[in-house]
């Protein structure tokens, strides 16, 4: 049994949805081409017996698919079509267990909002005043956010200790309460190190050590710094709306625009999968077909061209 292939076990799999579930000619067809996929995701990995097959070949397949484009809702039929292959090869005993379980669903409807230019983000960075308390913390605020990519519940609960501004690092306490160390730019440093000098209140209300304080000297609450962002958008002349979380997107964007590798992109942003860093790369492909676009001599400005010899 265990020098039987993988591909005689997809084709038993397919005779018995074909057989004993009466499935539709189009959905073994279906079936087939996904399981297809996984069949030669494996024969790359070269993992030859089914016995073989673990998370990292699973993984590894859907990462590629979510790279391709395919939308969360392909990604999962692939996932559903995996899962019941598996499934079939535990009630044959060809499996002790089903090695699939631990796969997580793709979430289905799930957009990855608009982020922002990059011009966008310097005219909003820019819009806080350096000539009040208020402005220079709130300059700050945004600073950190996008040099270090966080998300709005991390970045108000950043406590002083966590800013390591000599090593220009920040030490982020994410999901999963899973510490992770990301660097800051040195205008976010100067930023920072100035508003603990100069402006960050001394009196404070149940604190414990909460970096950015409001004027009142309370901690920052998420719906807080939500409206502060609006606010700064609007006066920055961005005429949609804009929130927090849309840096952290911006952040991704603009990174892996300028050349950073996805497994840096996902360390930085906290991700516990790469599958979920991926989503970001069908941004970047736009950016790369936007400009092959406007660069190339037979891009948008010869789109119309005759051939030559035509």
């Amino acid at each position: 049994m265990s020098d039987t292939t993988l591909d005689t076990y997809i084709d038993a799999y397919l005779d018995h949805l074909r057989v004993e579930r009466g499935l539709a000619p189009n959905s073994l067809l279906a079936y087939a081409r996904d399981l297809g996929k996984l069949a030669r995701e494996a024969e790359e990995a070269k993992v030859q017996r089914v016995e073989a097959l673990d998370m990292g070949v699973m993984t590894a397949l859907l990462t590629r698919l979510v790279g391709e484009g395919l939308s969360a809702r392909s990604v999962a039929r692939h996932l559903s079509a995996i899962r019941g292959f598996f499934k079939f090869l535990v009630r044959e005993r060809v499996l002790s267990e089903d090695p699939s379980q631990l796969l997580d669903r793709p979430r289905l409807g799930r957009r990855l909002p608009r982020g922002l230019s990059f011009g966008e983000v310097e005219r909003l960075l820019d819009t806080p005043s350096m000539e009040s308390e208020q402005g220079r913390r709130d300059r700050a605020m945004l600073h950190v956010m996008y040099a270090a990519g966080l998300r709005v519940s991390e970045l108000v609960k950043l406590r002083v200790g966590d800013v390591a501004l000599a090593d220009g690092l920040v030490s982020v306490l994410g999901k999963g309460q899973k510490r992770r160390l990301v660097p800051l730019t040195p205008i976010a440093v100067a930023l920072v190190s100035r508003y603990l000098e100069h402006d960050r209140p001394t009196r404070t209300v149940h604190t414990d050590g909460v970096l950015f304080l409001t004027r009142q000297g309370r901690g920052f609450t998420r719906q807080g710094f939500w409206k502060l962002v609006g606010a700064y958008a609007v006066e920055a002349g961005i005429t949609r709306s804009v929130s927090p979380h849309q840096l952290r997107h911006s952040f991704a964007t603009h990174l892996l625009e300028r050349g950073a590798d996805l497994r840096s992109v996902q360390s930085m942003l906290g991700h516990a999968n790469i599958v979920t860093t991926e989503v970001y790369t069908h941004v970047t492909r736009e950016h790369l077909r936007r400009a092959h676009a406007e660069a190339h001599p037979r891009g948008k400005r010869g789109e119309n061209a005759t051939p030559a010899g035509g």
